[in-house]
């Protein structure tokens, strides 16, 4: 049931005024007698709870009730109120009075006054020793006090039935002293929740035995009637229990099962029919009712609800719809953690902090209307900081503006609250959701650079809107370590009108250090000082009177004592939740204080050893700091049941009821709970109600005593078993228990532990906790099997927690195990992070498993027990997808362990400028859209956006180590900004000439004068804190020998670099003169260039994309880098470490520089990226490429080895390479009309097909399917020629048959030959013909927009499929030649199909596409049924086996195989992993053909017209040559 819109609004402004919080914890309360209940009790055990403990995932509170033939144990009540009391006392004799005053006595703290029994132990000191030595004294102790409670009974039941008589108490008032334990649960068990009788949470059992009868015997009327204590039939408690069934029966007959039952041999028989059915039907009416009792509060609306919601909506298809409602649910739930514990703290006693709260509202009023830094609010551990800034709240939604709203987080009392991201992500909504703002997309919102810029803009656009905002974020020290939040990066510094922002921290705290240093007014920081004496004794009796107690003056003075000594409020708390436990008659001397809260708490735990065992409480809160997270009350108990010291101390002894089922006594933790008090508090974690310190002080308390080193090994260890699920579903654990002298083997009825509880539901703590336990367990082999080892466990993490949370999980790993395998693991998860990113938890389930096994699979040889298991699964799974899959066969995607370490992104425009700080790590870069971000390159964190710049940046400079920086735009204005707070410390206008270039502007920086230089067009202006000169710049001037497009320095201006078209020069400069030494030639423009500091290497950056790395020493190519998708413009150095821009991408990437100790990576079927050339044989192993445009020879790559096998020179630069697969010949065209014929059979020899007459350029070359023929396209010409052999020696005939090309036709781009000697070719301008060489004819097809990139012809000849650079394609019939299907695919940017391959069936087509896609067409239906994105474009594709091999344009030999069911699913989705549309055009299969045939193509010979080939004296032969 949604929640109104006013509630929903008071929720999202976050008033606590008339806040109700409803527990979403169900607790399954059975209550019942002992004995005459024992087989109810344990089929419960066994059949019911663990159904309902699955089910149990929502709220409520259930309660069973069996209620049997026994009334129960009827005790002496604990407290009397003091008037009552002393009543009962005037209705007894004077002698009789004694026995009542020495068991109770009178505490006068307690207001009013009252009598507490003494625990038996005051006066019977062995009642509780189980020593064995002490056993008679405890037998004497326990009959003592069997007779004195039967004896205070019957006086206090006479008093009470004569003072009833005379009126003096009620008739309620006496029952108390008649009323059995049962009785008063079942009383509170049918209490509804928040008074509503319309949501019954109670079921009730009653068993009735008809035929019991006082015959039957003592010992049968013991088990299952009450009997007093001489064996007779306990008349007066069978009339109460008659009357309370008869109570039932009246007001509860909705929730009330009646059950008749004949016992067989004086027992119920679970082996006996009638008796097993009994049992059957109980289970079975039990978890049907409790079942619907939970289902009704669930449908009474309640937070939990939406945040089931949001796990079971994971990865489904249905998400998207349900996306607003599952925002709102778990921020709804997160505001009302927050509201809840924010209403606690108000509502105690608030003192001494006045005035400094005053402090703050002035500040905060003071800022409203100007730009203003945050406040800090600051002081020691337990000084009180929460608590004002709750009040804080509390007090300025009635003093700021009636729709100003309030926002407050109490940071680390959640898991929400502790993750960065997720309060970035609540905060944002919750803004966006009060004042109608459109809330971050699911990309922003899930990457933290751009939800930082978001959460910064959205408080502007707040201000601008003229809304009243404070942002309260308490304990900034609490945020987790791993998100990098302690850092602050992320913390608006620069806050705009109207907003306020007020944070707190522990003094001391790293993070108080980093505001100081970033928040740079004295006035914003406000210390909370230790309280006065005085403070503290007006808290006391403020809190005294509060809690309706009060302390003699002796008490009062200790207190105030001990507390005087540390001021802090949380110790004179503790001391206070101590103090209102003592009586009146406690004696001052037995009072020992600690004199500080740390001490304390060791105090309070002391006393719990002492009370419950040392081991119980030690483990119980051990347990909870071991936690990754944050344990619930269910589980901390099923781990105490699983820890065999905590058993051994529990039944040290007496031996449990049931040998076969061992787990801690419930009521021996519900004892621990109560007396742990507020120390224990609840939190939410995952929409469940969880455990935690009240404080984290109480954290390190616990560590220090509890947590040492073999204890918090053994403690994860039990964790992880129970996280595993090692001891559930009926698997017995063996315990040693002191009674005993052999093990016992029992079940501990902990829950299963599934990774999936159901379809989409994971199981979400196991998700989080089971690897941090395995791994400080040392379970090295279950936490590579079961966590890094699983794809299982890796693909439900990641769409469940996110991809961040895996690349932790194995940072941790990688940090605490030497393991290379695992390092591996997790640089694949950074590799795939912003494509899942980009997917917002929308991925399905191959797609992960692809980029899984495309990326590792060529360490799985290497690695087997870890990566070869995990490529297996992966491969396993794509094997049995229902749905049509590409399974890899090998390493295609970017691997693990290259040279790209990482992509940075925030601009939305190309990036412009760069520079680096070595000294504090920190990157600079400037964009064309005028925006300047600041990164720390140690944590990849972003940790400034600075905007202010109307135009392009064209320098940027980091100066003041780091503390500043300038920036200089196309605007003209050169601004000076602080890197710390991120506000800018001036602006210059005309700096520069408006729009100058990058490539002309330049900022140089003399610290030592306090100057800045900025120099364009030969004019240089100097600043000075914003003051402003200009002259005309006057120097000596060198030429230089080239013409240099852009000129770079080295740090210590020693070395020049110039770039020059195509030539990289460096130059050494002296005083006067430069002097060149090295040129480093390119295959494109050269655009930039940097030095490493030491000297010794160059990177430059060219037109081309590529990225190269020289050796200045000896001029080689070291390494080279292709990745970037556009010309590389700016170029910077830091630590072996390359960042690259692009005035044409908005992104960065950075890369690591080739280092001999530390190589790279790579896979073996990887050739060098960007080769102009490529052809590879069927099965992949070999490839053959010319590495640059104009090189003269042709390498071979033995992808087994990843090596070079052989190199062949050519005479001229070649224009295409093609390969008969089984003929095993290697064909070159070159520029100069010749092709070259390599026999790779024999390696020494040489073919060659003269060129024709005019020398045209080859421009491609085709073979037939049987390798009987081939067909090679010259510029004016395409000839025939037939593949033979001649002893055994492959040898090229022809031309056999030859067509011309006019003047005006274009140029063939790509062609196929048939078998049947038909040629099948498309231009450069979009012509497509069918030429037949037989018949020397042509047929004219549907052409195309743009130039045809695709002519590929089936394996069976049956089939063309021709590709263009536009969206469209074509599947023509070839008998028949008719088209049959027209598909059109409009991509996410770049289109076109780049090259394709049938499979061997022809039942389906792959195409490798611009935009980086390999898709999977049906041939018969035209239909798409697979997508696959694969990074970069597929430049080569051939048919292999049952699916394809291809090479990409990052040099990545891909191998795939498709599988297809027969029928594929109705809501099946190709484009489901991509964001594209597609069309397809089918034609009747009854319908003609449309194209008309040409019968005659005129002879016509392009040799006339070259004069050029008039010249020469003879014809060159068109017969093959040996050379």
């Amino acid at each position: 049931m949604a929640l109104p819109r006013g509630a929903l609004m008071e929720v999202l402004r976050q008033s606590t005024e008339g806040l109700k919080l409803r527990s979403n914890v169900v607790r399954v309360f059975v209550s019942s007698t002992f004995t005459d209940m024992s087989s109810e009790r344990k089929a419960l055990l066994d059949k019911a709870y663990p159904e309902l403990q699955i089910f149990c995932q929502s709220l409520g509170l259930a309660f069973e009730a069996l209620l049997g033939n026994r009334y129960g144990h009827r005790p002496i009540p604990r407290v009397l109120p003091g008037k009552q009391f002393e009543v009962l006392l005037s209705k007894l004799p004077q002698d009789q009075v004694g026995l009542l005053h020495q068991w109770f006595r009178k505490d006068n703290n307690a207001i009013p006054p009252v009598y507490v029994l003494q625990p038996i132990t005051t006066l019977l000191p062995h009642y509780n020793d189980l020593r064995p030595q002490s056993g008679p004294l405890q037998d004497d102790s326990v009959i003592s006090w069997r007779y004195t409670e039967a004896r205070l009974l019957q006086l206090l039941r006479t008093a009470a039935v004569q003072a009833e008589e005379d009126g003096d108490i009620s008739a309620e008032q006496k029952h108390q002293f008649f009323k059995s334990v049962a009785e008063h649960e079942i009383e509170e068990g049918l209490r509804t929740p928040d008074g509503d009788e319309s949501e019954p949470s109670a079921v009730v059992f009653v068993r009735e035995l008809p035929h019991l009868r006082k015959k039957d015997g003592p010992k049968r009327l013991a088990q299952y009637t009450d009997v007093t204590a001489d064996g007779l039939l306990d008349t007066e408690a069978q009339d109460l229990l008659s009357g309370l069934k008869s109570r039932l029966y009246a007001a509860s007959p909705g929730i009330l099962n009646l059950h008749c039952v004949e016992l067989c041999k004086g027992a119920i028989e679970p082996s006996r029919k009638e008796h097993a059915q009994y049992l059957e039907s109980l289970c079975e009416q039990l978890v049907s009712q409790t079942k619907a009792c939970i289902a009704r509060r669930v449908g009474a609306g309640s937070p939990m609800e939406a945040g089931a919601g949001r796990m079971n909506g994971a990865g489904g298809g249905d998400a998207r719809q349900r996306e607003g409602e599952e925002d709102r649910g778990w921020l709804l739930q997160e505001l009302s953690h927050h509201m809840a514990l924010s209403a606690g703290k108000c509502l105690g006693v608030f003192r001494g902090r006045e005035g400094l709260l005053g402090k703050i509202c002035l500040a905060m009023w003071e800022h409203t209307n100007a730009r203003h830094m945050p406040l800090v609010v600051h002081g020691l551990p337990g000084v009180g900081k929460t608590t004002l800034l709750c009040k804080l709240a509390q007090e300025m939604r009635g003093l700021l503006d009636p729709r100003a709203v309030v926002v407050l987080r109490l940071l680390g009392t959640s898991a929400e609250s502790s993750d960065l991201d997720r309060v970035l992500q609540s905060v944002c909504f919750q803004i966006c959701s009060v004042f109608s703002l459109p809330p971050p997309t699911p990309i922003t919102a899930h990457t933290r650079e751009d939800l930082v810029r978001f959460f910064h803009g959205l408080l502007a656009e707040v201000s601008e809107r003229g809304d009243t905002l404070l942002l309260i974020l308490d304990s900034l020290d609490q945020l987790s370590p791993a998100t990098q939040g302690q850092k602050l990066h992320w913390l608006p510094k620069d806050i705009p009108p109207n907003v306020h922002l007020v944070v707190s921290t522990d003094t001391g705290s790293p993070v108080l250090a980093n505001l100081r240093r970033t928040v740079e007014v004295l006035g914003n920081f406000f210390e909370v000082e230790p309280l006065s004496c005085d403070q503290g004794r007006e808290i006391m009796d403020a809190y005294m009177r509060e809690a309706q107690r009060s302390l003699t003056p002796e008490q009062c003075e200790v207190v105030l004592r001990s507390f005087q000594l540390s001021g802090n409020p949380l110790h004179l708390k503790l001391l206070l939740d101590m103090a209102r436990r003592w009586a009146s008659y406690t004696p001052v001397t037995d009072l020992a204080l600690s004199s500080s809260a740390q001490e304390v708490m060791s105090q309070l735990l002391q006393a719990l050893e002492e009370r419950h065992g040392k081991k119980l409480v030690g483990a119980a809160l051990g347990y909870i700091v071991s936690a990754r997270g944050s344990l619930s009350e269910a589980e901390l108990r099923d781990i105490l049941s699983l820890d065999d010291n905590v058993l051994s101390e529990v039944y040290q002894y007496w031996l449990p009821p049931n040998h076969s089922l061992i787990r801690l006594p419930p009521l021996l933790w519900v004892r621990l709970r109560h007396d742990l008090g507020e120390l224990l508090v609840e939190g939410q974690a995952n929409g469940i109600r969880v455990l935690d310190f009240h404080h984290k002080l109480l954290t390190e308390t616990v560590q220090e005593r509890y947590q040492r080193s073999e204890q918090q090994a053994d403690r994860h260890r039990v964790m992880a078993e129970y996280f595993l699920g090692s001891w559930s579903q009926g698997r017995f654990k063996a315990v040693l228990l002191p009674p005993l002298t052999t093990t016992l083997d029992a079940d501990r009825k902990v829950p299963r532990q599934p990774l999936w509880f159901a379809k989409g539901v994971a199981n979400v703590k196991k998700l989080q906790e089971l690897p941090y336990h395995l791994l400080h367990a040392g379970l090295w082999e279950e936490l590579c099997q079961e966590v890094i080892g699983s794809s299982e466990w890796l693909y439900c993490k990641t769409l469940t927690c996110g991809v961040a949370s895996v690349i932790e999980d194995l940072t941790l790993c990688t940090e605490l195990m030497d393991c290379p395998e695992t390092q591996l693991i997790r640089d694949t998860f950074i590799l795939l992070k912003p494509t899942l990113d980009f997917l917002d938890g929308q991925m399905d389930r191959s797609l992960f498993y692809t980029e899984v096994l495309a990326r590792l699979h060529s360490f799985a040889e290497m690695y087997p027990s870890l990566i070869g298991r995990l490529c297996c699964q992966c491969h396993d799974w794509l094997s049995c997808c229902p749905d049509p899959i590409l399974v890899p066969k090998c390493t295609f995607l970017q691997p693990p362990g290259g040279a790209l370490k990482t992509t940075l992104a925030g601009f939305h425009k190309g990036v412009t400028a760069l520079d680096v700080c070595p000294e504090k790590g920190l990157l600079l870069a400037g964009s064309e859209d005028g925006k300047v971000i600041a990164w720390d390159l140690n944590d990849l964190e972003v940790i400034q956006t600075l905007v202010g710049h109307t135009a392009k940046v064209l320098s940027v400079r980091v100066i003041d180590s780091g503390a500043h920086c300038l920036s200089l735009a196309a605007d003209g204005t050169l601004r000076r900004w602080s890197l710390l707070s991120g506000r800018q410390l001036y602006c210059t206008q005309e700096a520069v000439s408006i729009n100058s270039s990058p490539s002309t502007t330049h900022i140089h920086v003399s610290e030592e004068r306090a100057l800045v230089f900025t120099h364009s067009g030969g004019q240089v202006s100097s600043t000075v804190q914003g003051r402003q000169s200009q002259w005309t710049l006057r120097q000596t001037v060198t030429e230089l020998p080239v013409c240099a497009t852009f000129l770079h320095a080295s740090d210590d201006e020693r070395i020049l670099l110039a770039g020059c078209e195509r030539t990289l020069v460096l130059f050494h400069r002296e005083s006067d003169y430069v002097q060149s030494f090295l040129n480093l030639h390119h295959e494109d423009t050269v655009l930039c260039a940097c030095v490493s500091s030491d000297s010794r290497v160059v990177v430059s950056g060219s037109e081309d994309q590529r990225i190269r790395v020289w050796s200045i020493t000896t001029g080689n190519l070291l390494d080279s880098f292709l990745g970037m998708d556009a010309p590389v413009t700016t170029l910077a150095l830091y630590e072996g470490t390359v960042v690259s821009a692009s005035s044409s991408a908005y992104y960065l990437k950075l890369w690591q520089l080739p280092s001999p100790n530390d190589p790279q990576q790579k896979p073996k079927g990887c050739i060098p990226a960007g080769c102009p050339q490529v052809a590879l044989t069927k099965d992949g192993d070999m490839v053959y490429y010319v590495r640059n445009i104009g090189q003269k020879e042709v390498i071979t790559w033995n992808c087994h080895t990843g090596s070079s096998a052989d190199t062949m020179a050519v005479s001229a630069e070649v224009c295409c390479l093609e390969l008969a697969q089984r003929k095993k010949l290697l064909f070159c065209g070159l520029k100069t009309g010749t092709v070259l014929i390599y026999p790779l059979a024999f390696p020494k020899e040489t073919l060659c097909i003269p060129p024709p007459e005019a020398l045209p350029m080859v421009r491609c070359m085709a073979i037939g399917s049987q390798e009987k023929h081939m067909a090679v396209a010259y510029e004016d010409s395409v000839c025939l020629f037939e593949i033979t052999a001649r002893d055994s020696f492959p040898s090229v005939e022809g031309p056999s048959a030859r067509f011309a090309l006019s003047l005006l036709h274009s140029p063939v781009s790509s062609m196929a030959l048939l078998p049947d000697c038909r040629l099948l070719y498309g231009t450069a301008c979009g012509e497509v013909t069918m030429y037949d060489f037989k018949s020397a004819s042509a047929a004219t097809l549907d052409g195309h927009r743009s130039r045809v990139t695709c002519v590929t012809a089936s394996n069976w000849g049956t089939h063309a499929l021709v590709g263009s650079e536009d969206a469209v394609q074509r599947l023509w019939g070839l008998t028949p030649l008719v088209l049959d299907h027209t598909m059109e695919y409009k991509g996410f940017w770049f289109e076109g199909v780049l090259c394709a391959a049938f499979s061997e069936s022809d039942k389906y087509v792959f195409t490798g596409s611009q935009d980086r896609t390999i898709k999977v067409w049906d041939v018969a239906s035209g239909s798409l049924l697979f997508v696959q994105y694969v990074y970069a474009p597929v430049t080569k594709m051939l048919t292999y086996r049952n699916g394809f091999v291809a090479i990409s344009q990052l040099g990545y030999v891909i191998k795939e195989g498709f599988r297809c069911p027969d029928d594929v699913s109705l809501e099946y989705n190709p484009l489901r992993n991509v964001k594209a549309q597609y069309r397809v055009t089918s034609r009747e299969k009854s319908a003609d053909s449309p194209h008309s045939v040409i019968t005659e193509i005129p002879e016509y010979n392009p040799a006339q017209f070259n004069f050029m080939a008039l010249m020469l004296k003879t014809k060159p032969s068109h017969s093959c040559q040996l050379l």
